[in-house]
């Protein structure tokens, strides 16, 4: 049984789960999450041969992309261990073991880049998962709709490195595109299942905080 897999087990109890979710944050952040079975979609790609200014715009991008599925775990992480709705507990489930494809996928476009991941993750995750707690209590349909905003966004926000990646360097452009398409279908069943529509200065806020999230994994 993975990490995700016991939030919506019955068998354990609030605290219980609240101590999962810990765990699966210093895992997020510091150790080796677990995926589902799917292979890397670059797997069998060979790298391609980068200069120097190159490999470091990828490096940078595919840092930003990693913690963006930082975000994504402790977003779903927080949203599950508030909402009581079991059929959204595994929602949110299933989503998060996807997103954690996507955490692996850019770990190790990281290192074959010779890059790193941002010093600021931690920072990043609990900010995220409390405002993914947070989403939880407000309900479930603006749980979903707040699941729904975020991953069109991601999505958008994936689309615009597909256009800033190297054309060369086709391996990321491979994990990104399978992201954006995993993103995609994340939001339509959330949609499905019954998201509310956020308000308009709630996206916008949410667009801002993107942007300063973004730019400083950028660099830092």
């Amino acid at each position: 049984m993975t990490i995700h897999d016991t939030l919506t087990d019955r068998r354990y109890s609030k605290t219980d789960r609240w101590l999962i979710a810990a765990q699966n944050g210093i895992t997020t952040i510091f150790g080796r999450p677990n995926g589902t079975p799917r292979p890397d979609p670059a797997e069998g790609f060979d790298e391609s041969e980068l200069d120097e200014a190159e490999r470091d715009q990828s490096a940078r991008l595919m840092r930003v992309n990693h913690v963006g599925e930082v975000c994504a775990q402790a977003l779903y992480q927080g949203q599950a261990a508030t909402t009581h709705n079991l059929q959204l507990k595994q929602t949110l489930s299933h989503a998060a073991a996807e997103e954690n494809d996507h955490l692996i996928w850019c770990d190790r476009r990281l290192q074959a880049l010779d890059g790193r991941k941002s010093l600021l993750n931690p920072l990043w995750y609990t900010g995220a998962f409390v405002i993914g707690a947070i989403a939880g209590l407000a309900g479930d349909r603006w749980s979903l709709g707040f699941l729904k905003e975020t991953e069109e966004q991601v999505e958008g926000h994936l689309d615009s490195h597909l256009d800033r990646l190297p054309a060369k360097d086709t391996c990321s452009r491979i994990v990104v595109q399978q992201m954006k398409e995993d993103e995609r279908r994340h939001a339509e069943t959330a949609n499905r299942s019954g998201a509310a529509d956020l308000p308009t200065p709630i996206k916008s806020l949410m667009r801002g905080a993107s942007r300063v999230m973004t730019g400083a994994a950028y660099w830092i």
